[in-house]
């Protein structure tokens, strides 16, 4: 028999990654999630090892703008206005929230000193750099999105989801290669991803990546989306370094939106005109 949990439930294989999946979607969407682990369900998720499902959970975010992609796709909107419809689904499940840190990065890493950066990453208010980066990099999602649906519009969706899942797994390295930025932010609250959390995360990414191969999408082009997805992210963790000294959330999401434009980009360089 195995061990029982706090709450007399028996242990089960599997069961420890299911509550690890249910506190990364509570985490990064706006859905109404059940608590499944042990603990406060209000605190922040202990990324120590929580973030080994989040290419899993970026899947299952992605579900209803591929939906909508597909949907309004065959209600023949037209491939712009169905990437527009799935990137608003996408926006509302996820609050955003990761289009606000490149925001923030785009502002605040114009500052003139290390302080003056955290300083403005941390207001709220948004600048000329962070909406023109913001706008930029909606409209390099919505015309990536159109663009597969005129050239592949089968396999679009499941692009749209593996190039969700992907990216977020491209995310954690900010939080595994660099410390926290500052010491009372969120990032250093939640704790830092060890390097077996991220090769999980990785694994669990490339198993979507192999089962993304029966639906038609080729590859050479997958194996570019892994590649861009995880240079983007590393440059920008790179950046991070120097500008200010570390990672915070907001770097983190910059990581996420960065690799996800980087993988549809080098999908589409892949596929027929």
């Amino acid at each position: 028999m195995g061990e029982r949990s706090s709450g007399g439930e028996a242990d089960w294989p599997g069961r420890f990654l299911l509550h690890d999946l249910a506190a990364c979607l509570r985490f990064y969407s706006r859905l109404p999630v059940p608590h499944l682990g042990p603990g406060d369900p209000y605190a922040a998720p202990d990324f120590t090892t929580v973030p080994r499902m989040l290419p899993v959970a970026g899947l299952i975010l992605a579900l209803p703008a591929a939906g909508a992609l597909l949907a309004a796709w065959a209600l023949g909107l037209g491939p712009f206005l169905a990437a527009v419809l799935a990137l608003a689904v996408s926006v509302v499940v996820t609050g955003a929230l990761h289009e606000d840190g490149l925001a923030d990065v785009a502002d605040g890493f114009g500052g003139a000193t290390r302080e003056r950066r955290l300083e403005i990453m941390r207001d709220s208010r948004i600048g000329a750099y962070g909406a023109t980066t913001l706008v930029l990099a909606l409209l390099l999602r919505i015309g990536a999105l159109a663009t597969l649906l005129d050239r592949v519009a089968a396999v679009a969706a499941v692009a749209l989801l593996l190039a969700a899942a992907l990216s977020r797994v491209a995310a954690l390295l900010p939080m595994v290669l660099l410390g926290p930025a500052r010491p009372d932010g969120l990032s250093s609250a939640v704790g830092r991803p060890s390097r077996g959390t991220l090769g999980v995360a990785a694994g669990f990414g490339l198993v979507l990546a192999l089962l993304a191969l029966p639906f038609g999408l080729p590859a050479h082009g997958i194996l570019l989306m892994l590649l861009l997805s995880g240079l983007a992210a590393l440059a920008l963790t790179r950046l991070a370094a120097s500008r200010i000294g570390g990672q915070t959330g907001d770097v983190v999401g910059a990581c996420q939106q960065a690799a996800e434009i980087a993988g549809l980009l080098g999908l589409i360089a892949c596929l027929p005109a």
